[in-house]
């Protein structure tokens, strides 16, 4: 029998509020010294009553317009009923039959065939997930085991969450990693949350069952937590994959719903307690906050200041700019660097048409060489600065290269103005101090001038070792002049600077 694995996802994202979800409490989940960043409201003391967050709402709608969910006008909180030690109400305040948000839908490359998820480059490769709801609770504390003890801090505890809930469309856990990738790069952009999963700003559990192919009934599901990267999650669902897959061939298919931990050091995920059902958590109205009603006008001030999002950016690189997928993904993974990106670009036209030295158009000059300009851009962002930076332990945002100066290292390097060794040079150089490259050419003699006395001998000792060729370009044969331009480079092991030699030569292989 051929099986079919059956995936849905569950997402607890942090949002990035000043103060807790139904309290003042500062929302800090960070905050090393246990149990101080708690108040009455959060520790559930009795008498205390809860308030909404505004700005958690307000943040998770953002999220779900850009997740193409159908906000619901009337939404409520409601009392999720069960114990653990770490929740001090002994239940959550969360939403159960009236969600903020239903039916939303988030595209992704189900494909990714280069490894790099969701470049949205081929339409063919494309795949629609349906999401269910899109909820607001609050986050319980931190158990923190000892060797024979358990400690409890609760400075967590209240903290402002949303619940992302997927229709089981994965097939793969490929796909699911790379969803799940796409969404924290969705929630960066969005600026909802920092989306960390070694931080816990974003958790994700796994629903994984099996089927016979062709089939459309859905079996008991097992599902997977203690998730805490995109490795872990497709390890820990392919692990699950072939668990089941043991049992339907031994005749032993799951027949209860399971809840398993995911164990990263053994790889592997361990049975927990048998999976809950909505019946179980006993859920009612929570009695101390109102429904709140969420107006036309509202939803329609949060999308209208909504920002670009990552897959449009990417889209817009690539039809824009002509980016390939690939850089078009990496250089709008983050939008600090996605914002470096642009401003080199609209610096690049003005240092073409200064550098070239001539009286043309800068638009004129900058549109014919727009593609060959643009493709040094991210070979050099991508294979050169980057890799430097990530050296220094700095990001694009704090580098001391500043989008001008970087503008000018590419059009220094488009007019082969500096060799390819020289280039690398200049760059690490504008990584360690700032300057601009010009300054940085002169100061180090990286130049090289025309009447250099050490040049000047090597062309001579290159044409007389070469009497054939050079006899050939002087009856007209003028492409061999890159032929001696190649080997003075290698002679001077790439010190030359390529224009200036080349002139030189041409001077000295006249008759």
């Amino acid at each position: 029998m051929k099986l079919e694995p059956i995936i849905g996802l569950e997402f607890h994202v942090q949002l990035k509020t000043k103060t807790k979800m139904f309290c003042c409490c500062a929302n800090n989940s960070n905050e090393k010294k246990p149990n101080t960043n708690v108040c009455p409201i959060c520790l559930a003391h009795p008498g205390t009553l809860p308030k909404v967050n505004e700005q958690a709402v307000k943040l998770a709608i953002k999220t779900a317009l850009a997740l193409n969910f159908t906000i619901n006008q009337t939404t409520k909180f409601d009392r999720k009923n069960y114990f653990y030690p770490d929740l001090p109400k002994g239940y959550q305040i969360s939403q159960f039959d009236l969600p903020l948000a239903e039916n939303g839908v988030f595209t992704i490359n189900y494909k990714n065939p280069d490894g790099l998820s969701g470049r949205l480059d081929n339409e063919e490769e494309l795949k629609q997930i349906r999401l269910i709801r899109l909820h607001l609770e609050e986050d319980s504390g931190k158990s923190i085991h000892a060797k024979d003890s358990s400690l409890i801090d609760f400075n967590r505890g209240g903290a402002p969450l949303i619940e992302i809930v997927t229709f089981p469309d994965f097939r793969s856990p490929s796909e699911a990693k790379t969803f799940a990738q796409e969404l924290r790069l969705l929630l960066r952009h969005l600026g909802v949350s920092g989306a960390d999963m070694e931080k816990g700003e974003l958790r994700c559990d796994a629903n994984v069952s099996l089927r016979p192919q062709k089939s459309n009934e859905l079996f008991p599901k097992t599902e997977i937590k203690n998730i805490n990267s995109f490795k872990a999650l497709e390890k820990a669902i392919a692990f699950e994959i072939k668990r089941q897959t043991i049992l339907w061939e031994k005749n032993d298919a799951p027949k209860t719903s399971e809840t398993r931990g995911w164990n990263d050091k053994n790889g592997e995920t361990v049975s927990q307690r048998s999976k809950e059902e909505n019946n179980d958590y006993r859920y009612f109205p929570e009695p101390d906050l109102p429904a709140i009603k969420i107006s036309n006008e509202e939803i329609t001030e949060i999308k209208n200041l909504q920002p670009e999002l990552p897959q449009e950016k990417r889209r817009r690189f690539m039809s824009e700019y002509e980016f390939n997928g690939d850089d078009a993904k990496i250089l709008t993974e983050e939008k600090k660097l996605a914002a470096f990106v642009e401003a080199v670009i609209s610096e690049l036209g003005e240092w073409l048409t200064t550098l070239e030295e001539t009286e043309g158009d800068a638009e004129t000059i900058w549109q014919e060489n727009k593609k060959k300009i643009i493709k040094l851009v991210g070979n050099w962002l991508i294979n050169k600065l980057l890799p430097e930076l990530n050296n220094q332990n700095e990001k694009i945002e704090n580098s001391k290269v500043s989008a001008e100066n970087f503008a000018e290292f590419i059009t220094l390097v488009y007019l082969k103005k500096t060799n390819q060794n020289n280039a690398l040079e200049i760059l690490q150089e504008m990584v360690k101090t700032g300057a601009d490259p010009s300054s940085i050419i002169e100061e180090n003699k990286t130049k090289k001038t025309t009447n250099s006395f050490d040049l000047t001998l090597l062309i001579e000792k290159i044409i007389k070792n070469y009497p054939d060729q050079v006899a050939e370009y002087r009856n007209g044969k003028e492409p061999l002049i890159k032929f001696f331009l190649g080997l003075v480079m290698r002679e001077s092991k790439g010190q030359a600077e390529p224009i200036e030699t080349e002139k030189f030569l041409k001077q000295k292989l006249q008759k």
